[in-house]
């Protein structure tokens, strides 16, 4: 991906014009880096490999490559008997296959004994778009962070992309990494550093705090403009780490600004927003608002109007941010 310029807001660096990447696309690139440097990093995949841009791991290194076939319960289950013998699989499907029908050996074959497998999973969410309901994923950041030993990773865009699939290699256990079909605008210039379990701020504000992970944090920028337009200071943070959860992050915004705003393409049961709530009512109790799926399945249609219809927008963080400062 290509940078091509950025501006200091508030001490903070902040892209404003660049190529748009698709999270999926900088898994593909990293597992082929990842690949150059480590012998021991093997790449199964569920008949999806063009989808989930494994393919570009397949031709580097064909023989650490393994087309599981649709089976998704199975791949799960070599994946882990391949971390028993020392390798590093990176076990790709689509988001609602990996974690909805190879649950059972997520949890039992894989977080139970701590093996070191990372199920990177794409098309996530409503912006898989015209696929519909049935392959929109809104409950896989619930269905992983609930499990034990697991470390779930959302990244915002293809520069945190790229690093979160190589710190995942370097973290020894599991890992899972949510990743979207589209392209998305960028949020960090390729000096960023990423760290599995720390946020990171974005702008700083003092009169509400916006938290977004996955794709909605360049949503949460734009909702930050939005605000100042109307005399609101917005802080912006990144989630990156859904667990563990960089709590003294949150805590440290939620005693400045005294009210927050998440907002994930997830349903709002059991997502970014619920660890963000568990954070507050046991350490800093201020009023919040979620922005996500509120507990609904999706819909087939172009993602934009997706996340018009079902309140994904900047717009609609910027409503929720005026809503909670009337509860302030």
């Amino acid at each position: 991906m290509s940078i091509l310029n950025f501006k200091f807001l508030n001490g903070v660096k902040v892209l404003t014009e660049i190529k748009k990447m698709a999270t999926r696309d900088a898994y593909g690139n990293a597992l082929v880096e990842l690949g150059k440097e480590h012998e021991d990093i093997v790449v199964l995949d569920a008949d999806l490999s063009k989808s989930t841009k494994t393919n570009t791991f397949a031709k580097e290194f064909p023989e650490r490559f393994f087309d599981m076939g649709i089976a998704e319960q199975n791949m799960m289950g070599v994946a882990a008997g391949l971390a028993a013998a020392g390798k590093v699989p990176f076990a790709s499907s689509f988001a609602i296959f990996a974690t909805g029908r190879a649950y059972e050996q997520i949890r039992n074959s894989i977080c139970y004994s701590k093996l070191n497998v990372k199920v990177a999973a794409t098309h996530a969410g409503l912006t898989v778009g015209e696929d519909g309901a049935t392959h929109q994923a809104l409950e896989d950041i619930a269905l992983m962070r609930a499990i034990p030993n697991m470390t779930v990773l959302v990244p915002a865009d293809g520069v945190e992309a790229l690093q979160a699939v190589k710190a995942a290699y370097e973290l020894n256990g599991p890992v899972y990494i949510r990743l979207g079909r589209p392209k998305v605008d960028a949020v960090f210039t390729e000096d960023y550093e990423f760290k599995i379990g720390k946020a990171a701020y974005l702008r700083k504000g003092k009169d509400v705090t916006l938290i977004g992970t996955g794709f909605m944090t360049s949503e949460a920028l734009k909702a930050a403009d939005i605000l100042a337009a109307e005399g609101i200071d917005a802080e912006v943070i990144n989630i990156s780490t859904i667990k563990p959860l960089d709590e003294e992050t949150i805590i440290e915004s939620a005693t400045k600004t005294r009210c927050m705003v998440t907002a994930e393409e997830h349903n709002i049961i059991g997502g970014l927003g619920s660890a963000v709530a568990e954070t507050l009512v046991s350490h800093c109790p201020v009023p919040m608002e979620r922005v996500g799926v509120n507990d609904t399945f999706g819909e087939s249609g172009k993602p934009a109007d997706l996340m018009q219809k079902y309140g994904l927008t900047a717009k609609d963080i910027a409503d929720a941010a005026k809503k909670v400062l009337a509860r302030k």
